[in-house]
């Protein structure tokens, strides 16, 4: 005869259950977004990258400005945990506009620009857009033209937009370029999942001269697919490692290819991709499994481990 449970261990057992379920929907939606922030460190060896080449490089995507998640004093907190891991190079990879459908107060970007501008690196602070940075602008949406204001707002601070363009930087007098391209989905069309993409490759490409190194600095990761040999590392934000992220498996990642460039160190063909978490939310302040990160890329260490 089966048992009967009693109401009180059923009450219990409800409890026991509504409370798990607070307390995960407490992580997810406050502490994971809003207060764990972790360095990730790679540690590459791209076959076009001299091993004797020693670079740090700390990359930071996707903040999505605005509270609850991304105020001044969070934006301030990854500066200053960012400047104390002393990199050479600091690079930020888009999506600066909020792009939540939660948001308790919006932070002018001129503001959390000034902030941004105390990351200090000895080879400098260098930047892309997102494709936010563009879809959240609604006269450049319009016009299809001219620069989405966080750029005015980026540069205005003292930090260069590489659009479609390539420098050359130089290490302990040994030179590498270093390239930006434009975002591969700037502009709505309409239709659904309809983009056109503000990117030229083949002309950020021609600027890279010699045969010295080169870094490619990418918003959305799928441009993966186009790059050539002779990129060494590419890197982009864009995923935010799906935000919701178990056991590995991300079960919703803007990309074309899925889970293939969702998170983390990709390599293919020879070819590396490093694909960061991000700091901020998209859509809803949720993040599971794919806590806020600083990315460290140490490259010219000889050391093939990834921590």
């Amino acid at each position: 005869m089966p048992r009967l449970i009693s109401r009180r261990v059923l009450l219990a057992g409800t409890v026991t259950m509504l409370g798990t379920g607070a307390a995960t929907a407490g992580y997810a939606g406050y502490v994971e977004p809003s207060m764990r922030l972790v360095v990730t460190t790679y540690r590459p060896q791209p076959p076009n990258w001299p091993a004797d080449l020693p670079l740090s490089i700390a990359v930071l995507a996707d903040l999505h400005v605005g509270e609850p998640v991304m105020g001044l004093a969070r934006i301030e907190e990854i500066v200053e945990r960012t400047n104390a891991l002393k990199p050479d190079l600091i690079l930020l990879l888009g999506d600066y506009m909020p792009s939540m459908r939660i948001i308790t107060r919006y932070v002018p970007l001129p503001e959390a620009a000034r902030v941004l501008a105390g990351l200090k690196a000895p080879l400098g602070v260098w930047s892309v857009l997102g494709n936010h940075d563009w879809w959240d602008d609604s006269n450049v949406q319009r016009d299809r033209k001219g620069w989405p204001l966080v750029r005015r707002a980026l540069e205005g601070a003292g930090i260069p937009v590489l659009h479609n363009k390539s420098l050359r930087l130089e290490k302990d007098g040994r030179g590498f370029w270093l390239a930006g391209l434009g975002d591969t989905i700037a502009y709505v069309l309409p239709g659904h999942g309809n983009f056109a993409g503000v990117d030229d490759l083949p002309g950020t490409l021609a600027q890279i001269d010699g045969d010295e190194p080169a870094l490619m600095l990418v918003h959305e990761p799928d441009a993966f697919v186009r790059m050539p040999e002779r990129i060494a590392l590419t890197l982009s934000g864009h995923t935010h490692g799906g935000q919701v992220r178990i056991a590995g498996w991300s079960p919703v990642v803007p990309s074309e290819y899925g889970n293939r460039f969702a998170y983390g160190h990709v390599v293919e063909g020879g070819r590396h991709l490093i694909v960061s978490g991000g700091l901020g939310c998209s859509g809803l302040p949720v993040r599971i499994g794919v806590p806020p990160e600083i990315v460290m890329v140490e490259l010219g260490t000889g050391a093939a481990p990834i921590s």
